[in-house]
């Protein structure tokens, strides 16, 4: 859609190619062939937006009784407006309204039917933000729906339905923006979806594992998120959205490495708190997968690089331990990965007990019949609370996954097996993909510009290409 204004044709035919070459084609644009008086005529609406029940009993019904009447009389519990030009229609259909064009006339009714979904205002539990909205996707894909548009009033937004699943079909909706997503993504997520062949998809799982390009890589290929606020950023920096009916959760593509260590809270605070605490994320990154691993290999073969008073105190407490450090690693995080299930599969408020006071007996109890040290309490520890900083669930599941090879080469060879290992995980990384697009971006390929949100978070205008610093200073 071009910002000159265009006036409505005089036949309803070529209002509604312009109405649907405006909106892309989108799928939740539906249009009804409605006719006044013996006059021929064409609603339109988003049912996205608009509220389905407004429009069949205060739209559509009062057509059947319609016999010499007025055109403006039909519509008297709606509030409605008169318009010829189409952008403002247009703008109204995002709005949640209705579109309604008679045969011969140049005028065209808005009619306001938003729809207003009653529904609690909450946040996903494990995307919390302390700043920003506090609402999340529901099982309804019309009600997601919704949620994005109010957050992206632009005709630009287009949406493509897909229905998989043999037995018990679903409905999928692939979300992008015309003019930011590149058509190559676009087709290629198109093309991925309609190989999906199963009898039945039950989540989104399905659709992420049947369209990932490497299905044995243990890294997420997909960026995970129940938030509208956290999509719509996507979708406006050309991402691809899939949505899937009766699953909250919204499949962005392609994804990166970097990605998986960004939050919406990092574009409410200013930009020095917000690089500080990526940063943090980042330490606590190397600080999850590692440092067991180094633990083990300093205390079995490189002891002498620790300071000596140190290196007494570690010795001390390993003396009487009968087992290697490999084995009271293994232990240590076995028993962290029971209580984080249980804690996980009970109910929120024992669960919260089972966790605090599991790892508080368990913990010393252990200790004091001397089959771990303290210092592997203590190493354990500080892995799994740098585990939680990683805001994605999927991120650290594979976090958690990989330090265990990393400890067995530890425990073999030293810091030599924890860097032959790190050097096959960057190597993977190298070569991993995500819808074409390298996992490693933007740092390989290096781009400048994007850098600027990957580490560190810079200021805005730094980051944005269309807003410059001194249009920042100026407001």
């Amino acid at each position: 859609m071009t910002d000159q204004t265009q006036i409505s044709f005089t036949t309803v035919d070529q209002n509604a190619d312009f109405i649907e070459a405006a909106l892309f084609y989108s799928n939740d644009l539906k249009k009804r062939r409605i006719s006044f008086n013996g006059t021929e005529g064409i609603l339109f609406y988003l049912e996205s937006m608009a509220d389905m029940e407004l429009v069949e009993q205060n739209v559509i019904a009062p057509f059947h009784n319609s016999k010499n009447k007025e055109l403006s009389k039909l519509f008297t519990t709606l509030s409605f407006g008169v318009e010829t030009e189409l952008n403002k229609g247009i703008q109204g259909l995002i709005n949640g309204g209705c579109l309604y064009f008679v045969e011969g006339i140049s005028e065209f009714y808005i009619l306001s039917t938003p729809a207003k979904h009653e529904r609690s205002i909450t946040e996903p539990l494990n995307e919390a933000v302390i700043r920003g909205p506090h609402n999340g996707f529901i099982e309804d894909m019309t009600v997601n729906l919704y949620l994005i548009r109010k957050q992206i009033t632009t005709p630009n937004l287009t949406v493509r339905y897909f229905t998989l699943g043999k037995i018990a079909p679903k409905k999928v909706a692939l979300i992008y923006m015309e003019n930011l997503a590149k058509p190559e993504l676009v087709k290629k997520v198109e093309s991925r979806i309609k190989k999906i062949t199963l009898d039945s998809v039950l989540s989104t799982g399905f659709i992420q594992e049947l369209t990932e390009d490497n299905s044995y890589s243990i890294f997420p290929q997909h960026i995970n998120t129940e938030r509208p606020d956290h999509t719509s950023f996507y979708l406006l920096k050309g991402y691809v959205t899939i949505l899937l009916d009766g699953d909250p959760t919204a499949l962005i593509v392609p994804a990166s490495f970097f990605t998986f260590y960004q939050t919406p809270d990092d574009y409410s605070n200013r930009w020095l708190i917000a690089s500080f605490v990526r940063f943090i994320r980042l330490i606590g990154f190397v600080t999850a997968f590692q440092l067991p691993a180094l633990y083990i290999a300093t205390v079995s073969f490189h002891s002498s690089v620790l300071p000596l008073q140190l290196f007494f105190t570690i010795q001390g407490s390993l003396t009487r331990i009968p087992f290697p450090p490999l084995v009271e690693a293994m232990l240590l995080e076995l028993i962290f990965e029971l209580l984080r299930e249980a804690g996980l599969r009970l109910p929120s408020r024992v669960g919260q007990t089972i966790g605090i006071v599991g790892g508080l007996v368990i913990g010393d109890a252990i200790v004091k019949a001397g089959l771990v040290s303290y210092a592997m309490i203590i190493v354990v520890a500080l892995t799994a609370i740098s585990s939680f900083l990683i805001p994605s669930n999927e991120m650290s599941s594979a976090i958690r996954f990989m330090r265990f090879p990393l400890m067995v080469a530890a425990s073999l060879f030293g810091y030599i097996g924890i860097s032959f290992g790190l050097t096959l995980i960057f190597v993977h990384l190298c070569k991993l993909e995500s819808f074409g697009q390298p996992y490693l971006t933007p740092l390989s390929p290096v781009n400048i510009q994007s850098l600027k949100d990957t580490f560190l978070r810079l200021p805005i205008w730094s980051i944005r290409k269309n807003t410059s610093k001194s249009e920042a200073e100026e407001e």
